[in-house]
């Protein structure tokens, strides 16, 4: 069977499981964060209506006040969102105790289950799209969890990989855009939605015959197999791999001491990083690697959650809520989310560039992943920062360069993280890790409810709540800075260590 016998069949297995896995993370896993282009259909459905009411300004001129409704959905947005990254650290462990067929058989619940409630919702029933979206989230991130193991697959191009599924994510947010197109075609919310349920069965069908049963291990060993087609297949398991690349850099290059300490290290100097000897999970929690790396995804992820959650109203203010121009900047923001896949895989290229390159001497492969990634975190805190800064100027042809700033960043936000989880943390722990760190940035994110209060305090102009949200992005530059100085202080030891095991052949050869 295919993939069962042979190489050329096992690598034409792992191809048709990298493009059916792109297709699936474009197609499904991130779709609620087009909800701006879901929003325009449900408040023409009349969803949340009777939280509109009608106010008389001073002149005697009755105009429609539907602000309680925009919160209701910026509401509904912030739950999914929150649920999106709280659940992934139970799911995280779910992942790695129960491996990729339980945790998939999950997903494919939760978000047939959010699909149908969509569907089933109406005007009557608004309030169904609160565990609706959830449920779509949860099963998204799900999806996206499960596949990021594809990379294993490829070695050289690993990196690549990741960025680009999580390029993909970022660009099924287009799915609501085609939503909204076909709505205005004549075409239901409700048959949409059935759609996407019935699509379900494809994700089945590829968690039996083209996802592992528990996961694909870094390095892949020889002819490795999976899927229910092959029958009974070799078994791996990621700690054995782990302690075979261990034994390995073991025998390349001495154990050096004092590589990385916790949190609690008496000596300040340490950074932190954990190492494969002491690869306790908690060991990788209390880490300063961990530490920065929540706080830079934390701190972008908030101003992006922000942004999405108020983008209709921030357009209606901007428009003088003139629905033709509301609709055409929602649809120019949806079709540049769509760019998303195009953009990640550039972050994964900067961080696999130094693949197939010779090492430095006494550097290890992970030391060479490390130092790769600085300029890649360098430059996804830049981007948010110039993100933030156009976000934040109320003019609105500025803000088709901020829906380019927005994508960009994003792709490169979402891609580097988990790339960069892959690269400092061993294989054995990432479902856990992947998902703390998201959890922990969902407890951030939920500050985005007080910031749209505070909105509403100043009168509903966002300039202040921005341009704080603009200063708090300068925390994401630590972390690359971080991992500079960590790297620098590996080479000096390196070069310290050469020099002294130089000296004694030197001496004996002028013996």
């Amino acid at each position: 069977m295919l993939g069962c016998d042979g190489g050329s069949g096992v690598r034409v297995r792992y191809k048709l499981t990298l493009v059916t896995g792109l297709l699936e993370c474009l197609c499904f896993a991130g779709v609620v964060f087009g909800w701006a282009s879901l929003v325009f259909v449900l408040k023409t459905d009349g969803y949340f209506s009777d939280l509109c009411v009608t106010v008389t300004e001073g002149n005697g001129t009755e105009i429609t006040d539907c602000s309680a409704q925009d919160e209701q959905f910026s509401l509904i947005f912030t739950v999914a969102s929150f649920m999106n990254n709280f659940l992934t650290l139970p799911n995280g462990f779910l992942f790695d105790h129960f491996g990729t067929m339980a945790t998939r058989f999950l997903a494919i619940f939760l978000y047939t289950t959010g699909t149908l409630l969509v569907a089933l919702s109406s005007k009557a029933l608004s309030l169904l799209f609160f565990p609706a979206l959830s449920c779509i989230a949860v099963g998204g991130i799900l999806f996206l969890l499960t596949n990021i193991q594809v990379g294993n697959l490829f070695d050289t191009h690993r990196s690549t990989i990741i960025t680009l599924y999580n390029g993909a994510f970022d660009s099924s947010s287009t799915v609501f855009l085609i939503i909204k197109v076909l709505y205005e075609k004549g075409i239901s919310l409700r048959s949409s939605f059935l759609f996407l349920s019935a699509c379900d069965v494809i994700h089945l069908l590829r968690t039996l015959f083209l996802m592992p049963k528990s996961y694909i291990p870094y390095p892949v060993p020889e002819n490795y197999r999976y899927g229910v087609s092959c029958g009974k297949s070799n078994s791996y398991s990621v700690e054995e791999n782990e302690a075979k690349q261990e034994l390995k850099n073991m025998s390349d290059k001495p154990e050096q001491d004092g590589e990385s300490e916790p949190l609690k290290s008496d000596d300040p100097a340490q950074l932190g990083e954990p190492t494969e000897k002491d690869s306790s999970f908690r060991s990788c929690v209390i880490s300063w690697f961990f530490l920065w790396h929540l706080i830079w995804l934390s701190v972008m992820q908030l101003r992006h959650y922000l942004f999405i959650g108020t983008l209709n109203p921030m357009l209606n203010r901007l428009a003088n809520h003139d629905p033709v121009t509301v609709s055409q900047y929602t649809n120019a923001f949806a079709f540049t989310q769509l760019s998303g896949i195009l953009c990640a895989p550039w972050n994964g290229l900067l961080m696999d560039r130094h693949k197939g390159k010779a090492l430095k001497p006494g550097e290890t492969e992970k030391e060479a992943d490390l130092r790769s990634s600085i300029l890649s975190l360098f430059l996804t805190s830049l981007q948010c920062l110039l993100f933030s800064i156009c976000a934040t100027i109320p003019f609105l042809p500025l803000q088709y360069i901020t829906f380019v700033l927005q994508v960009l960043n994003r792709s490169f936000l979402y891609g580097g993280n988990a790339a960069f989880i892959s690269i400092a943390f061993p294989a054995q722990h990432f479902g856990k890790l992947y998902g703390l760190v998201m959890s922990l940035s969902a407890v951030v994110s939920l500050l985005q409810y007080p910031c749209l209060a505070l909105v509403k305090v100043l009168g509903g102009d966002p300039f202040y709540v921005n341009v704080s949200l603009t200063i708090l992005t300068l925390l994401a530059f630590v972390h690359p800075l971080n991992i500079f100085l960590h790297c620098r202080r590996l080479a000096s030891q390196r070069e310290s260590t050469q020099s002294v095991c130089a000296g004694p052949s030197n001496r004996e050869a002028s013996l």
